[in-house]
């Protein structure tokens, strides 16, 4: 049986973002315990201070934009609370989780998915029943 719940975004949780359109090979940078890599046309997010990328495809299925430069999560993801500390294939790299935090994923199929700390996760989501 599966463990997966189905969550939305709170509507006060938008975020600041900026699409990479450059000509450039992108960008890689460490987060979450590995090397992340922002491909052009990929987004750069700014999350209360957060600041990571999010994949170009990925960003479109799943943002809407709000007003110039900032966007609301408008699809569901479905997470569950990881049991032991592990680390996670995403589309911009790897990222390493703690027991607790919540594996999140776009898709209830558990794919395009990534961690979120417990605290971050309960503030920015809430059930979608």
């Amino acid at each position: 049986m599966s463990t997966l719940q189905r969550y939305r975004k709170r509507p006060d949780q938008a975020v600041t973002a900026i699409r990479l359109t450059l000509d450039t090979p992108g960008l890689h940078y460490n987060k979450w315990g590995a090397e992340q890599h922002c491909k052009p046309g990929d987004w750069l997010v700014d999350n209360g201070g957060d600041v990571y990328s999010i994949d170009a495809d990925s960003f479109k299925k799943t943002y809407q934009k709000i007003e110039p430069g900032r966007y609301l999560k408008t699809t569901p993801v479905w997470a569950e609370k990881a049991h032991t500390n592990g680390r996670i294939k995403t589309k911009e790299g790897e990222s390493e989780y703690q027991a607790g935090d919540f594996i999140v994923f776009n898709h209830p199929d558990r794919t395009d998915g990534y961690p979120v700390a417990e605290t971050l996760f309960l503030a920015m989501y809430e059930p979608d029943e």
